[in-house]
């Protein structure tokens, strides 16, 4: 589309936008959401096809505008915490769901290099995962019981300490965005390749199923929860490589702020998931229609919570504002 058609079909609407930005009055929150949500889709198209154009510079403002405002109308009440997960980071987290589906491209290519690497060469396994654990496994495995390394320790102890290393974990993916990207790479690509050499030692031994219906029990939500603070990291990184009309010390902080929410997010996850790889997990004698109804329940929450719902959200409000805001 040329920069004269789409900034004719779009004019009425931005002038309107920028009026509302610039009111003093205070401004529903749903709909200063909306409108940012809305502004940065139309100066992510303006970037990809006119980068050098005042439209880019413009839109970049009202953007920059609409962010600030979102902050300075914040409500905080007993609500905020339910009103944070259920409502204000949804909506947010919907204008970053490009760096969600690229977290989780990377993953999923690390983990099929795993796979290769481990069919290719068998002690890849034990270079991934270590002698003694490899070891171990086989000896669980020629017992009748390959997932007995689930059953040693503490319910209590096993939870706390899973869900802290799972959180450890995820802010060392999320704040290494700072290196550029690098660092939130590095922590996806191991923990993806590791899980891709974990998966394939377990078929090369003739139990994969008994592998995927345990450990995918807590895995489902462990392992969805580092692609998202993968996307947090990269989101962080986003901010340094392209700030846009910014000042690169501005957008840095702006992302970074978003990308710590997109943590935030997580924790409960983290939670649940430790809380399955310390209580449930470890009952391997569950039958089978039980181990399969967690694993599906738990990504259809993941799904649910962090690509439907906000998607759904963001209609409903779009729908909201096109009703309230008179647009000429």
């Amino acid at each position: 589309m040329r920069e004269v058609v789409f900034t004719k079909k779009n004019k009425d609407k931005w002038l309107t936008y920028e009026k509302v930005l610039t009111k003093n009055t205070r401004i529903n929150p749903e709909e200063l959401t909306l409108i940012y949500l809305d502004l940065t889709d139309d100066l992510s198209y303006a970037t990809t096809y006119y980068p050098e154009s005042a439209l880019t510079v413009y839109l970049n403002e009202l953007s920059g505008m609409a962010h600030r405002k979102i902050y300075k109308t914040k409500k905080t009440s007993g609500n905020a915490i339910k009103r944070f997960y259920l409502h204000d980071f949804p909506l947010m987290f919907y204008a970053y769901r490009k760096y969600l589906g690229f977290s989780f491209v990377v993953f999923i290519i690390f983990a099929a290099i795993g796979w290769y690497s481990t069919m290719q060469n068998g002690d890849f396994a034990r270079w991934i995962m270590g002698d003694a654990y490899v070891d171990m496994t086989l000896e669980n495995i020629k017992n009748g019981d390959p997932m007995a390394v689930y059953k040693q320790a503490n319910e209590v102890d096993m939870f706390l300490g899973i869900t802290v290393n799972n959180i450890k974990v995820a802010l060392y993916t999320f704040v290494l965005g700072i290196s550029l990207g690098l660092g939130t790479l590095y922590y996806l690509m191991r923990n993806a390749i590791m899980l891709g050499a974990f998966q394939y030692f377990f078929y090369k031994q003739g139990v994969f199923w008994e592998s995927i219906r345990t450990i995918w029990i807590h895995g489902t939500i462990e392992i969805s929860v580092i692609i998202v603070a993968g996307a947090a990291g990269f989101i962080m990184a986003g901010g340094i490589l392209m700030p846009g009309t910014y000042t690169r010390t501005h957008s840095f902080m702006q992302k970074a702020r978003d990308g710590l929410k997109v943590m935030i997010s997580t924790i409960p996850f983290f939670v649940i998931a430790g809380f399955f790889e310390g209580f449930v997990t470890r009952h391997t004698e569950m039958p089978d229609w039980l181990a399969v109804l967690i694993i599906l329940s738990s990504l259809s929450l993941i799904v649910f919570y962090y690509i439907i719902w906000p998607k759904k959200l963001y209609l409903q409000q779009k729908t909201s504002l096109t009703d309230s805001i008179d647009l000429n």
